[in-house]
């Protein structure tokens, strides 16, 4: 991680990445499993941890609030979690549904694509800046 603030979206981005990558991963493992009796899909929340943090600095800027996540980057680490472990619709008592998997795993490969585009065009924006 850098420590100026012209590189705060960087960072945050960077955490939004990560937890985008180690969801793919999840994801792809949840499929890998789907015959896997008792096996319960796992996922990971970043996006209410991120919201959560934003939360503290309501009445901020959006410079300001992603200034201010920066000061504790560690509370924007996504927690991995099981999802419904009581809850079953098949016999083996796994709970993954492949179709939705993969879905999620689409959706999940835009959005972290999205995201390293943007992480590029922040350091283009740097390096424009720095050549200026």
């Amino acid at each position: 991680m850098f420590a100026s603030n012209a590189y705060d979206y960087i960072n945050v981005l960077d955490k939004a990445a990560d937890a985008s990558w180690q969801r793919q991963q999840l994801i792809a493992n949840n499929i890998a499993n789907a015959d896997t009796p008792e096996y319960k899909r796992q996922d990971i929340d970043f996006e209410s941890q991120l919201q959560q943090a934003m939360r503290h600095s309501r009445y901020k800027s959006i410079d300001a609030r992603v200034s201010a996540l920066n000061d504790n980057l560690s509370r924007l680490n996504g927690r991995q979690y099981t999802d419904y472990p009581g809850y079953s619709y098949r016999l083996d008592e796994n709970n993954v549904d492949p179709e939705q998997e993969q879905v999620m795993l689409a959706a999940n490969q835009i959005k972290y694509e999205g995201l390293i585009n943007s992480l590029t065009s922040e350091f283009m924006n740097l390096q424009s800046v720095m050549k200026g």
